[in-house]
This record gives C-alpha cells, structure tokens and sequence, in this order.
C-alpha cells in the first residue's frame, strides 16, 4: 500500500474498499485477547504495556486478526504515549523507539501472514483470496484521558486547564513519530470530546503529517460523545479536515450504532468506519466490565448487514470483541449467510 500513501490522501480509502469489494474488515479488541493468551495488563500503559513485556504476544494477536480475515490491524499504541513511558522510567529515546516498535510489529506480523497464506499454511473457511486480500497497518492514537487512566477518556473532562493548544503539544511528538515509523494511515480513536477533534485536526494540517487518518468517535448516547459535544459537529471538524479520509464509531454500544451512522452521514460523504464494542459497559473508575441486561442476547454480527444498508464501508470491534467476532463480520461481508456466523462473546 506504499504507493497509495503517494497519492492525494483522499483518495486513499476510496481504493482500498474498492480493492477489498466495496467493505472492508477492521480487527477487534486488542487488551482482552492479549489477557487471553496470559498478559497482565493492570497497568497505566494498558496494552502498551506488552510492548515492553511481551512483543511476541502482540505479534500472536495481530495474527489471529489476520487469519479472521482483518483487511485493516490496529497498532498496540492507544496507551502508549511518550510520557506515559516517561513515567516508568524510560527515556524519550527509549519511549520513542516502543512506539516505532508497536508499528513495525504490525507491519512484520502483516508479512508473516501474507508469507503463510502463500505457503497454504492458513485454512481459510470463508474465502479462498486470503493470500491477494489488502491488509492497511493503522497506528492507534488514544486520547489524552487514556494517557490519565483516571477514566476520564470515558467523560471526555479534562478541566478548564487543559486546553487546545495543551492537547496539541501532547499529541504533537507522539503523532509524528508514529507517522514517521511507516503505517499506512493513522487511526485517532475513541475521541471524546470535540476540543481534541479540533486539535488532531490541526495537527494533522499544521505539522506536515503525509499520511491519511480516520477520527473515530465514541458515544454513550447515540447523540453525542461523552464530554456532550453532538457528534454531529465533532464529525464536521473532521469532515473539513483534508487528511482525515474516513469518519466513525468506535468503543459505543452496537444499538446506537445505527442512529451514530445515519447523523455521520448527515455531514459527510467520506467512508464511514464502525467497530462498536460488545454491548457490556466499562466502568472506568472501578475499572471492570459490567453486562449489560438489555443486550445479553444480542447478536452482534446480526447488526452488520443494517449498519452497511445505511452507509458504513468498515466494520469491526472493540473492547471485548475476538477473533470469532471478526471472522464472523468477514463471513456477512462476503456474502455468506448471516446465520452461519451467530456467535456468542467470548467472556
């Protein structure tokens, strides 16, 4: 995908779903399937974290991605901010090279999936072109409440004392770095706030950034994100933002995901990009999943044929969504029926 990034930003994503059939598949939730295979995350870095502790295992989740049939995988960088490593210890140098590092894992972990798919070494049960499937490396920025873990990435509250500018310079090196570490475009997530939208924004305009972006907000409400901002106008800082080449959701319940697509369609024409979480509901100062009596039994993946017919182009998961989820999602998407693919979460 080196080449694309050459080209008028814009017009990135619109080649990429065409080379994947019009839809494309995001991976899921990355801290819950590193927990799995035994990594303790009970940390401020989260799942940043593990690229210090054990590299091999995120390497092992990208892959499972991978062979669910992901066309996009999302760095393990949401945490991993260069103060954040700062604070246990490192040096800037060292905290700069983990976030190289969370890129260059995605990226080798990318080659040994396409170099096993060409070896036959992959069974691939919903489609037989996994070996000529594009796969796009997204490094993930968190937002300056994850870098907290005080939950206030939940609220979206920072205080008056933090202001655009604040935000700006926090961003600012981390953002680069990632950009220079060689993604393919650059996924600015769970945004909660309209302030940190704007600052992105400009960032991206300002610094020389030259690769593309996707702004995907979270919502508790299906109207607006958590500070109370109407997603509707946090979506328009990011539609007026050239380097921003597609819009969405991301860590919101599935049964607001509907009404959050039809409100994004309402001021943009870019795609847009949705990977809800599994319906449970995150308490951020206890800092544990609480389930959700209303959504136990939904179905998740009954959902993505809906949120497509309304305008979505990409689908995935987040917190406590798994491969099975994503491989089921790559199932509907193929046209296989949606009753093959009913699963339950992973608990």
């Amino acid at each position: 995908m080196g080449s694309l990034v050459k080209e008028e930003t814009s017009s990135l994503m619109t080649k990429f779903l065409e080379n994947c059939g019009g839809y494309a598949v995001v991976d899921g939730g990355f801290a819950t399937e590193l927990q799995r295979h035994g990594a303790d995350i009970n940390d401020p870095l989260w799942s940043a974290k593990c690229l210090i502790t054990s590299p091999h295992l995120v390497t092992k989740v990208h892959l499972d991605y991978l062979e669910a049939g992901a066309n996009i995988i999302i760095t393990a960088s949401y945490q991993a901010t260069i103060q954040g490593f700062v604070a246990k210890g490192l040096s800037v140098g060292e905290a700069e090279s983990l976030l190289r590092r969370s890129v260059e894992i995605a990226c080798e972990a990318r080659e040994i999936f396409y170099n096993r798919c060409t070896k036959g070494l992959w069974d691939f049960d919903y489609t037989g072109k996994a070996s000529g499937r594009p796969v796009l490396v997204a490094a993930s920025v968190g937002s300056y409440g994850a870098y907290l873990a005080d939950g206030s990435e939940y609220s979206g509250i920072y205080g008056d004392s933090v202001s655009k500018e604040t935000l700006k310079d926090f961003h600012r090196r981390r953002v680069q770095t990632l950009e220079k570490s060689g993604p393919d475009l650059i996924a600015f997530e769970a945004i909660p706030n309209k302030l940190e939208a704007e600052a992105y924004a400009d960032l991206l305009e300002k610094e020389d950034i030259d690769i593309p972006a996707w702004f995907s907000f979270t919502s508790k409400d299906g109207v607006s994100v958590p500070r109370g901002d109407s997603v509707v106008e946090c979506a328009k800082v990011a539609d007026a933002c050239k380097k921003v080449v597609a819009i969405g959701i991301n860590c919101a319940s599935p049964r607001f995901i509907h009404d959050l697509i039809i409100s994004l369609r309402q001021v943009t024409r870019k795609p847009i990009v949705v990977y809800p979480n599994s319906g449970e509901v995150y308490d951020g100062l206890n800092k544990k999943w609480i389930k959700s009596g209303e959504e136990s039994e939904e179905d998740f993946v009954s959902y993505v044929s809906k949120w497509r017919d309304e305008g979505a182009s990409l689908f995935g998961g987040c917190c406590r969504t798994t491969p099975n989820t994503i491989r089921a999602i790559a199932k509907v998407l193929s046209g296989e029926s949606p009753a093959a693919s009913k699963l339950k979460f992973e608990q």
